[in-house]
């Protein structure tokens, strides 16, 4: 009877598998194996794309003539610190006596090339079947069932594609117009920089977020303040702000800055001394219920953000938390796009929240738990806005597993402070709304209109455990006032205002600008309807963020993760703007991205791809030479 080899992304992961197959751990030198099973394993990348010069020596050095660089044939190499592990992989998928060969790399795009690097490197035994395992968490039940249900290796062919078309990508823009920009501009760089030499490092995704951090620095460089001043009317019941409309004296005049201020104090001065005396009615009062849910589950650029102003770590340090919460069986999968659960683990979801009742020894946790059994909350999510199979594409939302407990004392304080903001926004999916009385009232001053509102939170819902800070409005009480009823004006008072520059992106709110392609969008609901094809992926854009400080082109500020360009970002910046625009693009970088989609949804083929790509590069080529 042959064997089944099982190849995982890493050794701890594979000691999961060991663990899920009931296999008494005879670890031999680079993998384990029982009767039946083979588990071995890669430790990150063990094949790499060769550098130019290992086409041609020639290469080596920075040319014109040499550029654009395509290779016809692409070459590949083993990196030589991981040499060896490569050799105990390929040995074992050359075996004879391996009837099935399971591909249980990390479950995406990046986990796939990984593998499909090293199969091809690798060759394994042409009989042997090869399949692929799929998982959303690192549960013994989840590991077993995605090692039954393996699909063959071939039904992921396409998404293969797109990693390959991915990379080369990245290795053709990166490569070629780091070394066409530095030999153009690299002298005049190193003269303004101040250093004997400088090269350019240009990238897909790279410079599209610098060039966000940059224009984001200039705007605000540039910004300069505009005071603007508003009327406030004491009502004695309430106080009200005064709005232009089309039954005022200044209805489309110029001394108006905005709607609701005058340009100049003097002009402000003279409206209220027209006011005074004149008879103040209420002319409307509109009551409102309104109901909030609880927002969307967490994906992996919203819990970065959260992480970012709650925790004031980096996104590359989130991911790191989550990994490993991931790899403790804590949480489901982490690099997804969806905020939502399917429909097959919504009928099943009462196992993650039976599984934190017994498990989760958290007081503040147990206390949800227990109002929710309490006040019978529904468990059936079915016809919720958090369940949509059209909204997923490899995996769903973040959420806990309900398992992994063990594993809780080992965490770091930061990491189990991560791990509850996980758990109370699955927990508030169940929680009723939370419902406010909305009160506006418009008090006119003879054609003169002032507008106030209150907004009372009367039951909480999902409140209780998100607890937002409840804003002011919401202590006032109901204001006692009717329709047609005249007030005693107090006083009418000019207050000054000021125009606002937009605020600095931090190391969590460029990442949701990034999966917004460049539009950094504050409302929560909004996001999620237009969200589209973004800068990057969920797996990269925190790795992109640590190489544009790692090379120096931004900084992060350590206490407040504020970003902000260095001098070296702004004049590359320059470079690119003058030499090829379109890289500054987001809306461009995205379409790459969607390209990159298309292939591995099989919309487009993966040479229709790459043929446009080799046209950009040659275009964009012809016209930096003739800048030269």
């Amino acid at each position: 009877m042959g064997k089944n080899l099982i190849i995982t992304e890493k050794p701890s992961v594979a000691m999961e598998f060991a663990k899920a197959l009931k296999i008494n751990v005879n670890r031999k030198n680079g993998y384990i194996e029982s009767e039946k099973w083979i588990i071995t394993w890669c430790v990150g990348h063990l094949v790499t794309m060769s550098y130019p010069e290992k086409y041609d020596e020639k290469l080596k050095f920075w040319r014109l003539d040499t550029l654009p660089f395509i290779p016809k044939e692409w070459k590949y190499e083993i990196i030589p610190a991981v040499e060896k592990q490569f050799n105990i992989v390929k040995e074992l998928l050359q075996r004879e006596d391996v009837d099935e060969i399971y591909n249980a790399g990390d479950s995406g795009r990046e986990g796939e090339y990984i593998q499909r690097l090293v199969f091809m490197m690798a060759k394994p035994n042409p009989k042997a079947e090869m399949k692929r395992v799929w998982i959303d968490s690192q549960t013994e039940e989840e590991i077993k069932r995605g090692i039954q249900e393996a699909k063959p290796e071939t039904e992921y062919d396409s998404l293969s594609d797109s990693a390959y078309l991915r990379a080369k990508e990245d290795y053709l823009i990166g490569i070629n117009f780091s070394r066409i920009l530095s030999i153009i501009y690299g002298r005049r760089l190193a003269k303004e920089i101040n250093e004997e030499k400088a090269s350019i490092s240009v990238g897909r995704v790279m410079t599209c977020v610098l060039g966000m951090v940059v224009e984001r620095e200039r705007e605000i460089r540039n910004f300069k303040k505009v005071p603007f001043y508003k009327i406030n009317g004491d009502f004695t019941k309430f106080n009200a702000e005064w709005k232009v409309t089309d039954t005022s004296k200044m209805w489309q005049t110029p001394k108006l800055y905005n709607d609701t201020g005058f340009k100049k104090k003097e002009d402000a001065q003279n409206f209220i001394k027209a006011l005074e005396g004149k008879e103040a009615i209420v002319e409307e009062v509109k009551k409102t219920k309104q109901k909030e849910n609880a927002p969307l589950l967490f994906n992996l650029a919203e819990i970065q953000n959260e992480c970012t102003k709650r925790f004031k770590i980096k996104p590359d340090e989130t991911l790191e938390i989550i990994q490993d919460l991931y790899e403790k069986k804590l949480v489901t999968y982490p690099r997804t796009d969806a905020r939502v659960l399917s429909t097959a683990v919504a009928k099943v979801i009462n196992k993650n929240l039976n599984g934190i009742a017994v498990g989760y020894k958290d007081e503040e946790i147990q206390g949800y738990i227990k109002q929710m059994k309490e006040e019978k909350y529904s468990t059936n999510l079915l016809k919720t806005k958090y369940v949509n199979d059209s909204k997923i594409t490899d995996h769903y939302a973040i959420i806990p597993t309900g398992t992994g407990y063990e594993n809780l004392k080992t965490l770091k304080e930061l990491e189990q402070n991560i791990y509850k903001v996980i758990v109370k926004r699955f927990l508030a999916i169940f929680y009723p709304s939370a419902e406010f009385n909305k009160m506006n009232i418009t008090v006119n001053v003879e054609g003169e209109k002032f507008f106030t509102s209150t907004k009372i939170c009367t039951k909480t819902g999902y409140l209780d455990v998100l607890k937002k800070s409840t804003n002011d409005e919401q202590k006032v009480e109901n204001i006692d006032v009717k329709k047609g009823e005249k007030l005693i004006v107090n006083n009418y008072s000019i207050k000054e205002s000021e125009t606002t520059p937009p605020s600095r992106y931090n190391s969590g709110s460029i990442i949701l600008a990034m999966e917004n392609a460049g539009k950094l969008i504050e409302d929560e609901e909004l996001r999620e309807q237009i969200k589209g094809a973004g800068i990057g992926t969920s797996a990269t854009r925190a790795e992109i963020i640590k190489k544009l400080e790692k090379i120096k082109y931004i900084d992060i500020n350590a206490k407040t993760q504020i970003i902000t360009p260095t001098q070296k970002g702004e004049y590359i910046y320059d470079i690119v703007k003058i030499s090829m625009p379109d890289m500054l693009n987001p809306k461009l970088t995205a379409s790459w991205e969607k390209g990159l989609d298309m292939v591995a949804k099989k919309e487009i083929k993966a040479d229709v791809f790459m043929k446009k790509l080799e046209d950009y590069i040659n275009n964009k080529f012809d016209k930096l030479v003739i800048r030269k």
